[in-house]
Formats: C-alpha cells, sequence, structure tokens
C-alpha cells in the first residue's frame, strides 16, 4: 500500500469519526524551525502567537485556542507532510500555520482538502505556494512583492549594469525573476544571474566573481539567517562597497538581529521589506510591547513575529466565523478580502489570490544611539504578489 493511500485512510477514517459540530478547544499547528541554524524565526512564531494571545485572549467566540509547535529545523518536505499528518491525525488541529522553506509548504499542501483544514503560511515566499491549494492563505511576503520595488529604486539610482546572486530555490528563483523583469523593463541591462546552494555561507569567491563583472549593482536574496550574515560579511569585507558596487536586496539580508554583527560599515545600505521592528506606528508600538510581555527579546524581533501574529488573528477570525466548526471552505471564505491595520502597516488579504497585500517599505540601515536599525524612508504603497498579477 503506497503512502498516499495510508495517509488518505488515515485523514478518512478521522473525518468520519468526528461527530462534534465543533470542539471546546480548537487547536492550531504551527511548524516551524525551533531548533537548528534558524531556531530565531521559529522563535518568532511562537512570540508573534503568544503576542496576539496576550493581546486579544485565549479564546475566540468562546472557544479556548491552543497552539501545538512542531519543529523542522530545515529544508525537510518529507518530515514536514508527516508532521502535518500528524498534527492533523493524531492532535485532532482544525488549522495548520507556519512553514518557513517553501518546499516544506509545498509539501503539506496535498493534505489540507482530504484533511479539511486550512493552512496559514508564516514565512514561505514562493508565489505559487497559495495555487496549490484553496485552502492556503498568507500572512507573510513573497519575493516578487519586495523585489519590484528593490528593482525600481535600482533603476531610480543610476543603475545602468546589474547582477544578481540568489539561493537557488523557490523563492531565490522568483526574486530573480522579479528583478530582471523590472530592472531590464526600466532600461536596466542585467550583465549575469548567479544561483548558489540554500547552505551556501562562504561567499568570498562569489563576490570576487560580481566585482569582476562590470556591474555597477547587485541585488542579492538568500534566507535570513546564516547565508545572509555570510554574505553581507564577504560583500563588505572584499571592498565591494568602497569600489562603488551598490547593493540593493530585500530585507532578508538585513535583519535587525543581523545588525550589530555588521557594524557601522552597514549604514547606508538599502534594502526593501514590508517589516521593520522599528516601524513607526501605534499599532507596532502597542506590538513590540505585547512582544515583552510574552518574554521576546526586542533585539531579536524579526518579520516572522509580525506575520505569527497576524496569522493568528485570520485563526481567530475563521474560527469565530464557523462557531468553532470544521469548514474550511466557509472559513477560508470569511477572510477573503478582510482588511486591517497591522503592525506593518494596512493589510488587505487579496479575495482572489488569499495573499497579503501590504505596503513594501525602503529601509536605509542607520544607527542611533546604540542601536541599528532599518529607518523606513520611502513607502511602496498596497503592494501585490506581482509574481500572480494577471495569471
Amino acid at each position: 500500500m503506497s503512502s498516499r493511500i495510508r495517509l488518505l485512510g488515515a485523514l478518512s477514517a478521522l473525518l468520519l469519526g468526528s461527530v462534534a459540530a465543533h470542539a471546546d478547544t480548537i487547536k492550531v499547528g504551527v511548524i516551524g524551525p525551533m531548533s537548528g541554524p534558524y531556531s530565531l524565526y521559529g522563535q518568532n512564531f511562537q512570540w508573534g502567537v503568544q503576542a496576539y494571545a496576550q493581546v486579544n485572549g485565549k479564546t475566540a467566540d468562546g472557544h479556548d485556542v491552543e497552539f501545538v509547535f512542531r519543529d523542522l529545523p530545515g529544508v525537510d518536505p518529507a518530515k514536514a507532510r508527516a508532521l502535518a499528518q500528524e498534527l492533523v491525525v493524531r492532535d485532532g488541529v482544525q488549522y495548520l500555520a507556519g512553514a518557513y522553506f517553501t518546499p516544506n509548504a509545498l509539501a503539506i499542501a496535498p493534505l489540507l482538502q482530504q484533511g479539511k483544514v486550512p493552512f496559514v503560511v508564516l514565512n514561505a515566499a514562493t508565489s505559487s505556494i497559495v495555487e496549490q491549494s484553496p485552502y492556503i492563505l498568507r500572512t507573510s511576503f513573497t519575493m516578487w512583492q519586495n523585489t519590484v520595488p528593490a528593482a525600481k529604486v535600482a533603476i531610480e539610482n543610476g543603475s545602468k549594469k546589474a547582477i544578481t546572486i540568489v539561493s537557488d530555490y523557490g523563492p531565490g528563483v522568483d526574486a530573480e525573476a522579479g528583478f530582471k523583469k523590472t530592472y531590464e523593463e526600466g532600461g536596466g541591462e542585467l550583465v549575469e544571474t548567479l544561483r548558489v546552494p540554500l547552505s551556501t555561507t562562504d561567499f568570498n569567491p562569489l563576490v570576487q566573481r560580481i566585482k569582476q563583472s562590470g556591474a555597477d549593482t547587485v541585488f542579492a536574496f538568500f534566507p535570513a539567517g546564516a547565508p545572509t550574515l555570510g554574505f553581507m560579511k564577504s560583500y563588505i569585507g572584499n571592498g565591494l562597497k568602497e569600489d562603488g558596487i551598490k547593493l540593493i536586496s530585500t530585507g532578508d539580508l538585513l535583519t535587525e538581529p543581523d545588525l550589530p554583527a555588521l557594524g557601522d560599515v552597514a549604514i547606508g545600505t538599502q534594502s526593501t521589506y514590508h517589516y521593520s521592528a522599528s516601524h513607526d506606528s501605534p499599532e507596532n508600538k502597542a506590538f513590540m510591547e505585547a512582544l515583552k510581555a510574552v518574554g521576546a527579546d526586542p533585539s531579536k524581533v524579526t518579520m516572522a513575529a509580525v506575520a505569527a501574529f497576524d496569522g493568528a488573528k485570520l485563526i481567530y477570525e475563521m474560527i469565530d466565523a464557523t462557531d468553532g466548526e470544521q469548514d474550511p471552505q466557509k472559513a477560508v471564505d470569511a477572510v477573503k478580502g478582510m482588511s486591517w491595520e497591522s503592525p506593518r502597516g494596512p493589510v488587505t488579504i487579496d479575495p482572489d489570490t488569499r495573499h497579503i497585500t501590504q505596503n513594501v517599505y525602503l529601509r536605509e540601515v542607520a544607527k542611533e544611539g546604540d542601536t541599528y536599525m532599518n529607518k523606513e524612508i520611502r513607502t511602496f504603497e498596497a503592494q501585490p504578489d506581482w509574481g500572480l498579477e494577471g495569471k
């Protein structure tokens, strides 16, 4: 018997055995990197949902809400699928959330319709994820969404020739495509595209290649963590900045937790992103206070925390709309088109794509006192997922 048949049988048995219209406790399974090199982002998932419960309580529509966390340290689609199956079949979760890496999110997608479980993506950034199931929603971002503004900034800054360097997996391919299309439409020439293994942390040979390419600008994307810190240190240490090769990136390369390790040499470096911990709004100030109340370290807060905070909001709204019943289509339909003021700014769940429309900010690394931050200097309002536009 194939593993797929066994899985479908287990899920069918679970659904046939369910007799209650709704549960007193609604369980939400969250899959993310709670250990390993990306554990900070799993910790941010936890902080975000805990902060939401801190502000809004631990019940939705009279039902207790319990978040059940499972550790997935890296890219491991088989384990992602197994953890999702375990959460649905054994733990009885009615909602899934999380997924730091795209391959893990794609592995979970086939389980959703048979298991009748909506899935809120809290990080994985490939555009096509939401197309894999009508039960997938996203409160994070996509690479196209953040990269199109980056390419526009490069052109406006006078760039004529650029080179791209990205991690060789779904989000990296999307980032390269988004930059290339927008940059070339703006009149720039892309002299070379480099793709590197996801595990790359030593960028010195690649940085030398960038140096010799004749480009005046390099666009880079790697998943936030060890690769981004490695690239930034190589870019700075090999003198590309002094040689006049400008860097433009998505904010993954310049997350607030990494800025102290880069130091003053990073000041002035620009990136485009949908959230900075320093975002100046009442909602973000309240969010940061809620994070502190649940024990979060403010210097370690990343975009994953706000995605989880907003993801928890969606899940609470879906529970309310269904009175706790396991009705995924009704749940998802209830939040399509929903708009609110997030800690990152105004957001909307696109009713057609179920992806989040949000502002993207041009940020510049700055230092105030002893604190490094990404200071927002421009807003690209209401950015859709450009990778899904026109499909």
